[in-house]
Formats: C-alpha cells, sequence, structure tokens
C-alpha cells in the first residue's frame, strides 16, 4: 500500500462472512512485506504436496511454508479410507526433507487434541503450548520438532 491510499478510507467496517481469496492473499501478503522489512529475512517459500488419484483428483496433502529458519505446516490432511496405511507418515517425512533442504532448523504445527497429536509425537515433535476450551471442551496445541 502506497501512501495516499488511505485518504480514501471508508469509515466503516464491513463483515464478511466468505472472504474472497484475492482479498485473503492481500493480506498474507502485506503481512510477508511487513515482516521482511522488520527482519530482513527474506526467505519465505510456500510448498504442498498433494496425495491425488490416477485420473489427479485431490485426495489429500500437505501445504505451508518456509520462512527464517522454521518449517511451519498449515494444512495436514488425509481422507479417512487413507489412514492408518503411512500416507500422513509418507506426508510429514517429505515435508522434512524439504524443510532441511531449505536450511531449517525446526518445524512447527498447531493441531487439536482431537485430531492427531500422538501421531505427531512419534514423529518426534514436543507439545510447547496448548489452548484449553479451543474448541470448548477440546485444547488447541502447539507442536515442534527440532530437526538435526
Amino acid at each position: 500500500m502506497k501512501k495516499g491510499d488511505t485518504e480514501a478510507l471508508r469509515n466503516d467496517l464491513i463483515l464478511e462472512t466468505e472472504p474472497r481469496p484475492e482479498d485473503i492473499q492481500f493480506l498474507e501478503e502485506c503481512l510477508y512485506e511487513f515482516n521482511t522489512q522488520t527482519t530482513g529475512i527474506k526467505d519465505g517459500g510456500l510448498f504442498g504436496f498433494f496425495l491425488r488419484a490416477a485420473n489427479g483428483l485431490r485426495l489429500g496433502g500437505v501445504y505451508g511454508w518456509t520462512w527464517g529458519g522454521t518449517c511451519y505446516v498449515r494444512y495436514l490432511f488425509v481422507p479417512e479410507e487413507m489412514r492408518r496405511q503411512g500416507q500422513g507418515k509418507r506426508l510429514m517425512h517429505a515435508v522434512e526433507a524439504e524443510a532441511k533442504a531449505r536450511k531449517c532448523q525446526q518445524i512447527m504445527l498447531e493441531t487439536y487434541d482431537f485430531q492427531a497429536p500422538g501421531f505427531y509425537q512419534k514423529l518426534g515433535f514436543d507439545v510447547i503450548g496448548a489452548v484449553a476450551d479451543h474448541p470448548r471442551g477440546y485444547r488447541y496445541l502447539t507442536l515442534v520438532k527440532r530437526l538435526a
């Protein structure tokens, strides 16, 4: 955003319950620009590994980014019928290899206690933080794995 772009700022806020992907991308780009200007660290990069059917249909996968020596896993999903067959482990091993290739010292992620914290702990992740009652009756966990 350039100086002067805010001169015509509307003084109201509008709730958007289905924000457009390009508006979300705008926020992500602005935050990345601020973060890189503030820290001087400009090595950010996205990644995604996808499980696909023979016809190319997306079935599951993992998405995240690396920045400043940390690999962040934002989403990991394996369909119910493909669980307990090594697909999640396969995806996370691919993430770890990519993180190491990008010179990351750690991988971090967040999950709920009703999702798969035990899965991540078996892969060497430690729970380093928790938020109780998010959602009600459950905990939101932050996990990290230090890389050698």
